[in-house]
Formats: C-alpha cells, sequence, structure tokens
C-alpha cells in the first residue's frame, strides 16, 4: 500500500488543496467563529496543513514508523490561545479525516482502479492516525487552555486586589473587571474560616458565576451564596479573610445579609460606595464590621451603619480599653459569676431601650431583680442611667467588654473566654430609669 502512495503523491496533493478547500468554504458556512478568530486564508491553510498531516502519518504508519505528532500539538496550542472552541476545532478535524480517505479512494482509482481492494487496510490505519493526532491537538489545546485561565485568573486578581488595596487607577482597572464607573457597590469579609464560595478563588477563584457575574468561568466568580437573581460578587481570598466585591445593582444591602445568612457565616459589610475609587475604604470598613459580628451567640453578618457604637470602639482599641477600664473597671473587678449577672443585665436593659419590665422579661427574673442589679451597678461605677451622658459611657464600654470578648475567641491561640453577655448591645434610647433622679 505504501509503494502505491508514494505513486500517487503529487496527484494527491493536488487533491488535498482542493478537498482542503472545500472543507475550509464548508466550515466557514457552519461555523463563522473560524472566520472571526482565524480569517478565511488562515482558516484555509491551517485546514491545508492538517489534511497533509494525516496523509503524511498515514505513509508514516504503513512504513511502520511513529506518527509525527509535534505539529499537531502546535496547532493544539495556537488555536486554544486565538480562543477557538474546541468543539469547533474537533468537529472540523472529524470531517477532514472523512474527506481524506475519500480524496485517497479518488486519487487510488484515477491511477489503477485494480489497486482499490488493496487500499482497504489503510482504513483502520487512517483512523488510528486520525486518533493520534486529534488526541494530540486536544491535549495540547486543553494545557493551553489551562494555562491561559491560569494567566487570566492571576491577571483579574491582581485587578481586584488593586481595587480594594487603592492601588493604581480604580476606573481603568474596574473597566477589566466589567464594573461600572458608577453604579451601587459594597465590600463583604467573611470571618477566617468561613467560606462564601465554593472555592474561588478567588480564587478563586475560580473564578463558577455568582449571582449575575459577566464572565462564564470566571474564577473569580465562584460558586456562592448569591442566586442568580442577586447582586454579582467577585471573590478574593485575603489575609484578612475571603472578601467578596458586590455589584448591588438595584438590590438593597440588606439582600447581602439575607444570602450570607443560610450558610451560617461570621460576616461584616461595609456601607454603599457608588466609585470603584471608594472600594479600598469599603473594605476596610467591612473588616471593621466584621470585628462587630459577635463571636458567640450564633453567626452574624454585621452591617457597618447598624452596629456603628460598636464599630467605633473596635476602631479605637487602646481607648477601648481605658473605657472599659474607666467607666466599668469596678464590675470588671468582681468575681466571675457577678460581673457576668450584671453586664448580662446591663446589655439586656440597654437591648430593651431602657425598659426594665422588658429587660426582666428576657431575663426570666423579676422587674425589681433587674432594679437592684442596676442600682448596683450604679453604685459601682458612680454613673446613673438617668444621664443620658452617662448611658452613652456605659453602652460604649460594654462594647468594649463585648469586643474584647469577641477578639479573644477570634484569637488563634485563645483560651477559653471570660463569660460573655448573651447579646450585643448596641447603645438605645433611655425610657425609664430603674430609680428616680436624685
Amino acid at each position: 500500500m505504501e509503494r502505491i502512495i508514494e505513486e500517487i503523491r503529487e496527484d494527491l496533493s493536488r487533491r488535498i488543496t482542493v478537498t482542503a478547500d472545500r472543507l475550509a468554504a464548508r466550515t466557514l458556512a457552519e461555523d463563522p467563529v473560524y472566520a472571526a478568530l482565524l480569517g478565511r486564508a488562515g482558516l484555509r491553510e491551517r485546514i491545508r496543513l492538517d489534511l497533509r498531516q494525516s496523509v503524511e502519518g498515514l505513509d508514516r504508519a504503513l512504513r511502520g514508523l511513529p506518527v509525527e505528532l509535534a505539529e499537531a500539538r502546535a496547532t493544539g496550542a495556537l488555536l486554544a490561545g486565538a480562543g477557538l472552541p474546541l468543539a469547533s476545532l474537533l468537529r472540523t478535524r472529524r470531517r477532514g479525516g472523512r474527506m481524506v480517505w475519500q480524496t485517497l479512494g479518488e486519487a487510488v482509482a484515477a491511477h489503477d482502479p485494480a489497486a482499490l481492494p488493496r487500499l482497504l487496510p489503510a482504513a483502520a490505519v487512517l483512523w488510528d492516525v486520525q486518533d493520534q493526532l486529534t488526541d494530540a491537538l486536544s491535549e495540547a489545546y486543553r494545557r493551553a487552555e489551562t494555562a491561559r485561565l491560569d494567566h487570566e485568573r492571576e491577571r483579574r486578581t491582581a485587578l481586584l486586589d488593586a481595587l480594594l488595596d487603592g492601588a493604581g487607577p480604580a476606573d481603568g482597572t474596574a473597566a477589566e473587571l466589567g464594573l461600572p464607573e458608577r453604579g451601587r457597590f459594597a465590600v463583604v469579609v467573611l470571618a477566617p474560616g468561613a467560606s462564601g464560595s465554593s472555592g474561588p478563588s478567588g480564587a478563586s477563584g475560580s473564578s463558577g458565576s455568582s449571582g449575575s457575574s459577566g464572565s462564564s468561568g470566571d474564577p473569580l466568580d465562584a460558586s456562592d451564596p448569591f442566586d442568580a437573581q442577586g447582586p454579582r460578587v467577585l471573590w478574593r481570598i485575603r489575609a484578612e479573610g475571603e472578601t467578596g466585591l458586590v455589584e448591588l445593582g438595584h438590590h438593597p444591602l440588606e439582600s447581602v445579609r439575607d444570602a450570607l445568612a443560610p450558610p451560617g457565616v461570621r460576616a461584616g459589610v461595609s456601607p454603599v460606595v457608588e466609585t470603584p475609587a471608594d472600594l479600598a475604604r469599603a473594605c476596610r470598613l467591612a473588616a471593621l464590621a466584621l470585628r462587630t459580628a459577635p463571636a458567640s451567640g450564633g453567626p452574624c453578618t454585621a452591617l457597618l451603619d447598624e452596629r456603628l457604637p460598636a464599630a467605633l470602639v473596635a476602631s479605637q482599641p487602646e481607648l477601648a480599653g481605658r473605657l472599659r477600664q474607666v467607666v466599668l473597671g469596678p464590675v470588671l473587678a468582681l468575681p466571675a459569676e457577678d460581673r457576668r449577672v450584671l453586664l448580662t443585665t446591663l446589655g439586656t436593659w440597654l437591648t430593651c431601650q431602657g425598659s426594665t419590665t422588658y429587660a426582666a422579661q428576657r431575663l426570666y427574673c423579676h422587674r425589681n431583680t433587674v432594679s437592684n442589679r442596676l442600682r448596683r451597678l450604679e453604685q459601682l461605677t458612680g454613673r446613673t442611667l438617668s444621664d443620658p451622658a452617662h448611658v452613652v459611657e456605659l453602652a460604649l464600654a460594654h462594647a468594649a467588654v463585648l469586643q474584647r470578648a469577641d477578639d479573644r475567641v477570634n484569637a488563634p491561640s485563645a483560651q477559653a473566654p471570660p463569660p460573655a453577655p448573651a447579646a450585643p448591645t448596641p447603645a438605645g434610647t433611655v425610657r425609664r430609669s430603674p430609680r428616680p433622679p436624685a
């Protein structure tokens, strides 16, 4: 068989050129993505090269030589870089294999019709050659595609980091990430060890499509709690925890908390900002909001604007320590159980907006018991709960106590923290003091 192919080599080469032109025309008509990515001339030349590889591979296989696969690998890497879909590439190669067999039969029939029966055993050899070439091309394509996606992920990760860190021009960086120049954005920071995505990314990741993400398969748009109708989120794993850049669109900021509530993670959410240049500030505020989310009492997503007193305390650790000592020092010096009872009572009373009756109901005790505890707290601190200024001091000092307990719980080498009040206690408006003013 190899002798016949050698005899018809020139005629076969001419026929392969015509066949390549026919296949190129059919491919352009049925799969215009080829023309868009390679151009008509480039497509014809690529198909001619592929068909000649098949014929040369058949010739080598019939002579017992290994098929040369370097060109097929180069083609796979080249077309992956051009963005040609692998399915389109494989479809054209399958058609090319059938057309090579047909062209080979026509060339043998024109040279010596009596030799056609001797061509049949070459069919199995040709399909094996086609399989080898296709496998080599596909493997090279996938390797190149993986490398391209890795590079793109790293580039987009760097762009996202630049936005969150405030490095470089924000507008150009945001445009490359598909973000508008103006809109409604927020940043969410998850507690270390929590995850809002199935692997981003971030990174990554990775990086599934979160929300209404505009880039399919983007490693930064990893699958996460936000559904397809929710806001778009770009996730990134950072030192302070997994961080998400949220493009809210028309969605309210509360939708971020609603989406994160079912997975049960601690998270901090920044206020809404309107430009990408404000995202670095939003990232810092989200990390601050996370510090106000209680470490005990169940998962909590903290919106900064709902926890401003606690955030104020968390942002000034030195002053917070001084506030704890100056305002609640005598209470903190009590035995553990007495300290816990008084702090829990104060926190509950503040949560109940200064109502002794409601605090007693929540604490499952008589209101006189609450009044007696609060009276003792007044005596120890030298502050009265009928004075709004004193109430502000007590509320902030109480928030500082909670913050210190949460920081101990969240510390990597934390030991068991001292008992903390059962609920967060933002400063409330005093409705009723436990005793009339003097």
